[in-house]
């Protein structure tokens, strides 16, 4: 009789121990994001039908990415902190960036016959590297995580010339000219 009592428990334990294993299974599968909302983590664009001066219009995660072919008149007259955010891809220039006003998240016209960026919304500027020129906007636009894939960029993954915009600094996350205009 004992022998049947253990058989009993035994195979009571073991089945609540594969229900147990069924609920955590079920309990991550609701934590992890579904197929569409990882890949909506990622944007894909192709550049080799850029033209310069030209500025195209991605969207990333809900928001609107500015993506600005440089002509050699810009690269020209660019200082060093504009330089330092360009997108290098061969032997071309872009600037790359979330197009949002750093104030209070507008979104800018971009005018090319200045190489201007200017928000209706307070007067904030930005020049062609999407860097703050005018107040009140306090920081540049920021660049997006991105990866170089031939003539594409890939939005959302954190690539070579990412890492290294990072480490110089030169994002977003903090003032890069001191040549603001009041």
């Amino acid at each position: 009789m004992s022998d049947r009592r253990d058989f009993f428990g035994k195979a009571l334990g073991a089945f609540a121990g594969l229900g147990a294993l069924g609920a955590l299974y079920a309990a991550k599968r609701t934590w992890d994001p579904l197929p569409s909302v990882k890949a909506a983590g990622f944007t894909t664009v192709d550049l080799s039908a850029a033209q310069p001066n030209v500025l195209n219009v991605e969207k990333w995660r809900g928001k609107p990415v500015f993506i600005l072919k440089k002509d050699k008149k810009t690269i020209a007259s660019q200082s060093k902190d504009d330089a330092a955010r360009d997108v290098v891809i061969g032997e071309d220039r872009y600037m790359v960036c979330i197009g949002l006003c750093t104030h209070l998240g507008c979104i800018p016209a971009y005018f090319p016959d200045e190489h201007k960026f200017k928000c209706a919304c307070h007067g904030a500027q930005y020049d062609a590297s999407a860097i703050n020129i005018r107040k009140p906007a306090p920081l540049p636009m920021l660049i997006p995580p991105f990866k170089v894939e031939g003539t594409k960029i890939v939005l959302g993954e954190a690539g070579e010339q990412y890492k290294k915009m990072e480490k110089a600094g030169v994002l977003g996350h903090k003032p890069l000219h001191s040549n603001e205009k009041a």
